[in-house]
């Protein structure tokens, strides 16, 4: 089963304090580069694999999407997401993504916002969203980037001449990765990129982008805390069709 920290309550309580949690998808600062992959939602039938409080679950309904079904192994999360949502064209329901199943042919648009890297066995996972999208449906995700994930002790370090430095070690030894972050012990799966992309093209998917995110020159300016992300990527963006 997929690790459930989310229901740790400090780490809940942490993570309801993010700009992202307050703020929701405005106050994700990898928003615009995402939205400008996503199709026109208008009539589809959507499901997003991690939904959280449902801030995309909603976003997708106000595009005109025909139906939403948000999934989330966290207790605590679908219920914030429940309280938030007032739509009976959206359901929200518990899942492990580990093991789950979908109805065949059952959805024209699968999104998921920074959860894949919590799942261990990742094809089986893509076999699923394939089966379960219709020819030509597509799929949007981010997830974060290995260089982020594979240090042994990641956090930044200064050098002898005062720059900013991210270690890189393991890189191409993947698997689990434990790290404190509003929590302890919080596991991630760390694999390269060549085995995020070829998995997904063995399970059929034709990747239309690939984006190691960073701000861009206007998004620094307005929050410059955003600068340290140019120099080590975060998260990479991903869209696919069937």
């Amino acid at each position: 089963m997929t690790q459930n920290i989310y229901d740790n309550p400090a780490f809940f309580e942490g993570y309801s304090q993010l700009r992202r949690s307050v703020e929701g998808l405005a106050g994700a600062a990898e928003w615009p580069a995402i939205r400008a992959l996503l199709p026109d939602l208008a009539g589809l039938r959507v499901v997003d694999l991690g939904c959280g409080y449902g801030w995309f679950c909603r976003h997708a309904r106000e595009q005109g999407a025909a139906s939403v079904l948000g999934l989330d192994v966290s207790e605590a999360m679908l219920a914030r997401a429940g309280s938030m949502t007032a739509d009976p064209a959206i359901r929200y329901e518990r899942a492990d993504l580990e093991t789950l199943e979908l109805p065949e042919a059952a959805f024209d648009f699968v999104y998921s916002s920074l959860t894949l890297h919590y799942i261990e066995d990742l094809p089986r996972l893509l076999a699923a969203i394939h089966k379960a999208l219709v020819p030509g449906g597509r799929l949007v995700f981010s997830i974060e980037h290995p260089i982020y994930m594979a240090p042994t002790n990641p956090g930044w370090g200064i050098d002898a001449e005062g720059r900013r430095t991210w270690p890189i070690d393991r890189y191409s030894a993947e698997g689990p990765r434990t790290t404190d972050w509003l929590a302890k012990g919080v596991i991630k799966h760390h694999r390269t990129i060549g085995t995020q992309l070829n998995a997904m093209i063995r399970q059929g998917f034709t990747i239309t982008h690939f984006e190691e995110w960073g701000p861009t020159d206007a998004e620094i300016a307005a929050e410059p805390s955003l600068a340290e992300e140019r120099d080590r990527p975060m998260m990479m963006l991903i869209a696919a069709h069937r």
